[in-house]
């Protein structure tokens, strides 16, 4: 494994990470709605569980999942649900007024991003690919070691940047000016993303 393995692994991350999906969303809507720590803590969740999918497809899960579909299907099931459920209740609440970000709001926000990327098994298939496509075959265990603490800093870092510049002052005041409006596009744009990977075969 050299350097340009790493580069071009990182710059594939990065490009993923930018495309719209739940992870994104999450991770700006808490930003600006409960402030920077539960910004950083949604990131640290959502960083934690792609690094995990990444250990996992480098011990050859996806192999586990080729042999029993059903274990796949159950676990895509149970993500596509929780999205649903996370759109529901941002629906649901567009119109009531934000409640004050305290420890509790932060323990959640970490919980949340670990369970929304936990449901998404395609992060593990994505990572299959990628690691297949760009990294030669017969990596050491340090080796795999350090694509999987490469991908867990770049997540971080990634979703700790954005926490910082969505969680400012004009952004906030900008979202509460647009509450209802907002909250209802991220419910029914995290709700068309739990459908499809509900329906995706």
């Amino acid at each position: 494994m050299d350097w340009p393995h790493v580069l071009a692994f990182n710059l594939t991350l990065l490009a993923a990470m930018a495309s719209p999906g739940p992870a994104l969303l999450l991770a700006l809507r808490t930003s600006i709605v409960a402030g920077p720590r539960a910004g950083i803590a949604t990131g640290l969740g959502l960083g934690l569980m792609a690094a995990a999918w990444t250990a996992a497809a480098l011990m050859g899960l996806e192999i586990v999942f080729t042999l029993f579909p059903v274990a796949y299907l159950a676990l895509k099931i149970a993500g596509a649900l929780y999205l649903l459920w996370l759109a529901w209740g941002m629906w649901r609440d567009a119109a009531r007024p934000l409640d004050p970000a305290g420890p509790a709001a932060t323990r959640r926000a970490f919980r949340t991003g670990l369970l929304v990327n936990l449901g998404n098994p395609k992060s593990m298939l994505f990572a299959s690919a990628v690691l297949l496509v760009i990294f030669p075959r017969g990596l050491a265990f340090w080796e795999k070691a350090a694509i999987v603490a490469n991908r867990l800093l770049v997540e971080w870092l990634v979703y700790a940047a954005v926490a910082l510049l969505f969680a400012t002052r004009p952004a906030r005041d900008g979202y509460l000016a647009l509450k209802p409006l907002l909250d209802r596009v991220a419910a029914a744009v995290l709700g068309a993303l739990g459908l499809k990977l509900l329906i995706d075969r």
